[in-house]
């Protein structure tokens, strides 16, 4: 009788073994497949990241600012007369 009852014990074991492996397989696929979409949208991150520094940089260059100033707000270098330096 006990060996019976320690067969049925040890099947049952290996029931519950088989199942919790299963179980591991699949959540290791579905967060596998979930790092990949997330490596994907980083690429896509710092590919966007890369092109808005390249935007900033070509909008910050001086020669940029300096046609803006001229254009829209109307400035200009001053002229020699114009000049005033104070001193403390």
């Amino acid at each position: 009788m006990t060996l019976r009852l320690a067969l049925v014990v040890l099947v049952a074991a290996n029931l519950v073994s088989a199942l919790a492996v299963v179980h591991a397989r699949h959540q290791h696929r579905q967060l596998f497949v979930q790092l990949t979409r997330l490596e994907k949208a980083r690429d896509e991150l710092d590919i966007e990241f890369g092109r808005l520094q390249l935007e900033q940089a070509t909008w910050a260059e001086s020669n940029r600012i300096d046609q803006v100033a001229r254009d829209r707000l109307g400035m200009k270098f001053p002229e020699g007369d114009e000049i005033v330096v104070v001193r403390p």
